[in-house]
């Protein structure tokens, strides 16, 4: 088992997700990534990490049905969520409680483009929180 903090990555823009890695790999962080909410559904079948960095607006599956998939699954229940979007974060919480009647159960919100520094900290923080 690898002790490094595992980190999930779902965004379908292939710069927003190559930068995100370069960021994140400067640091001891085990990543896997995915393009889509389907394909994020499936890796987390096979490996729940320790964060989940996720966009809103993919093809197939988007963000708010990954977080409405994710916090239905007890399996998922402690696992923290980091919204990382171009969507104004007041829009996305009213969305996602008009659909569901719930209040969106995310640990951190980032808008794009996010600063190094403060995705670095914020991720920090949020994997530290979850040991």
């Amino acid at each position: 088992m690898n002790e490094n903090p595992s980190i999930l990555i779902v965004d379908d823009d292939p710069d927003i997700l190559d930068g995100i890695l370069l960021i994140l790999e400067s640091q001891n962080y085990h990543l896997r990534s995915a393009r889509d909410g389907i394909q994020c559904l499936a890796l987390l079948k096979e490996e729940v990490p320790d964060l989940l960095i996720l966009d809103l607006l993919m093809p197939r599956m988007d963000g708010w049905g990954v977080i409405r998939e994710v916090r239905s699954d007890s399996r998922y229940a402690d696992m923290p969520i980091m919204i990382l979007t171009t969507v104004i974060e007041d829009a996305s919480r009213r969305r996602y409680e008009l659909e569901t009647g719930h209040s969106m159960d995310i640990q951190a919100y980032i808008e794009k483009p996010a600063k190094p520094d403060h995705l670095l900290s914020m991720v920090e923080e949020l994997t530290r929180r979850k040991k």
